[in-house]
């Protein structure tokens, strides 16, 4: 088929649609619900390219420790159109009376290295409405952490996100993401 002025593809056009959707997805992760109000987001969108193949490298690097969903999954995303990255920083929220970390404090939690429970508690929000984003223009989706921690690795959001996952997006006659090996 030939590009003729005032045409657009099907192809093209889904594509730059699903570019529209993935940033409308960190909106919604954006403005999600945040203990305290509280925002410790970082967020991202990869589009194909050296920064994809980088990563599915890093998930493939991680297959010999981290089992076989790693290589599987940076197989299933060698394709997408757009991975959407969202993760969260670590840090107390500074609250008087809690100890869900099991810890007594936040002083005494940061002490020991541990995770005050809200972090991925708003990761958790962040992600459910980020991905109900791309349920809402039906856009082929799958919630990864093999991706989220290939990124940490790779410092893609941050050197100061620990917690992250990633969702890669596809527009495809079948969902890539379903039937999986």
């Amino acid at each position: 088929m030939t590009k003729q002025e005032g045409f657009i593809g099907g192809l093209e056009a889904e594509s730059q649609a699903l570019l529209d959707v993935a940033k409308k997805m960190l909106i919604a992760a954006r403005t999600a619900p945040k203990a305290r109000g509280i925002d410790k987001l970082a967020t991202g969108i990869i589009t194909p390219g050296p920064v994809l193949e980088k990563l599915r490298a890093k998930m493939e690097e991680l297959a010999p420790e981290g089992g076989a969903l790693f290589n599987r999954d940076s197989q299933n995303i060698k394709d997408v159109e757009a991975v959407v990255l969202i993760g969260t920083k670590k840090g107390p929220m500074g609250l008087k009376l809690c100890g869900f970390c099991g810890f007594a404090s936040c002083e005494e939690m940061e002490a020991h290295g541990g995770t005050c429970i809200y972090n991925p508690g708003d990761l958790g929000i962040a992600v459910g409405s980020a991905v109900s984003v791309a349920m809402d223009h039906r856009v082929d989706n799958r919630v990864m952490y093999t991706i989220g921690l290939a990124a940490v690795k790779l410092g893609l959001l941050g050197e100061d996100v620990d917690i992250a996952f990633g969702i890669p997006l596809a527009v495809r006659g079948k969902n890539p993401f379903f039937d999986r090996k």
